[in-house]
């Protein structure tokens, strides 16, 4: 097992593990950590943990510093310069011809890269657009086109929920999402109410995924023929957050049966 501590890089950001390296942190501690990229300032997003080092996702790297005045000063300024290179690089797009859409730039720390991401709908040429970034800014230029999962998640916006999107707010990782999970859920197929603001099938219909699982597993389908305790029937609605569902009986009716909660427990 390994120590480490979870820093985010940005609000809703995915959260990164470093060696805490001696240094006690608390959350929202500002810090300045080593990167594949370089220099970057981030914040504490969790407490020391102990881990597999088997399940971390790539090399641990080490917290360098608790940030000073002068690392944030820099950092405001990579800021400032992030937002006037987003509006050059767009120039230079539309210059060389790219299908290509310019989301966002950000320098490391010590200002050895900048990063772009950018939105397409294929494969796109992107060389000598890199070589005009950087013989402008002088550093190394990386161009990283992403989904536009990823898109929602950097922009942000309202869900049907009429909250902040999931992806925005708090989730660190995309989940596989299939059209089966909003058919266990007896939701309309509708793209419109299926499918969140990027387009894709909504996150959300993978948080209680296993639950409307649990129950479909116990309840029988609509058509089917069930023995109940006033004779043989045919299910005609089922109601799976209630675990219930609607038997018609002959010569007695539509009568109504319940699933016990525990018989629907794992």
């Amino acid at each position: 097992m390994t120590k480490v501590i979870g820093v985010r890089f940005k609000e809703g950001g995915k959260i990164y593990y470093f060696s805490p390296n001696k240094f006690k942190l608390k959350k929202r501690i500002t810090v300045v950590v080593e990167t594949e990229r370089g220099l970057q300032m981030g914040w504490i997003a969790t407490d020391p943990l102990e881990i597999d080092e088997s399940k971390l996702d790539s090399p641990l790297h080490n917290i360098i510093r608790i940030a000073t005045k002068q690392d944030y000063k820099k950092y405001k300024r990579n800021l400032a310069d992030a937002r006037e290179a987003v509006k050059v690089c767009k120039k230079l797009v539309k210059k060389n011809g790219l299908n290509m859409i310019i989301l966002d730039a950000n320098f490391t720390l010590d200002r050895n890269q900048l990063l772009f991401h950018f939105l397409a709908d294929g494969r796109v040429d992107f060389r000598n657009l890199a070589k005009d970034l950087a013989a402008i800014y002088k550093t190394r230029i990386e161009l990283r086109q992403i989904g536009v999962r990823d898109k929602a998640k950097m922009i942000g916006g309202i869900g049907h929920c009429g909250r902040i999107l999931c992806c925005k707010a708090f989730l660190n990782k995309f989940e596989n999402i299939s059209i089966n999970m909003a058919k266990n859920q007896n939701l309309s197929l509708n793209p419109s109410k299926v499918n969140g603001a990027c387009g894709r099938l909504l996150c959300c219909l993978k948080y209680e995924d296993e639950n409307y699982k649990c129950s479909h597993e116990k309840l029988p389908k609509i058509g089917s023929t069930v023995q109940t305790e006033q004779g043989e029937g045919l299910v005609v609605a089922v109601d799976i957050l209630e675990k219930k569902y609607k038997v018609d009986v002959p010569n007695v009716g539509i009568i109504e049966v319940k699933v016990e909660e525990n018989e629907c427990s794992k």
